[in-house]
């Protein structure tokens, strides 16, 4: 596989860095593509998903705290399980 053919990942950082430029107007997608080296189009989809999920990031603290609850919950299920093991191991031994 040659190198051209290789394709590219963008991380997080950069996209938003994009999607912010895009949104400010200050250039042209035409022009903001040549800088970047990426097709108007990609920058079109990145501004929308910036654009959709932009309030998501106020509420990361709640979904958090969620993911957490469900987490120490699953725990904790896991905890009685293994416990339970140890008590029939225990027996058998």
């Amino acid at each position: 596989m040659s190198k051209q053919n290789k394709r590219r990942n963008f991380d997080g950082n950069f996209k938003a860095k994009v999607a912010l430029e895009a949104i400010q107007e200050k250039m042209t997608l035409s022009e903001l593509a040549a800088k970047y080296d990426i097709f108007p189009s990609q920058i079109t989809d990145w501004k929308k998903e910036f654009l959709a999920n932009a309030g998501s990031v106020f509420d990361h603290s709640k979904a958090k705290k969620m993911d957490k609850s469900e987490d120490v919950t699953a725990l904790y299920e896991q905890i009685g399980r293994l416990q339970m093991d140890i008590a029939f191991l225990k027996k058998k031994l």
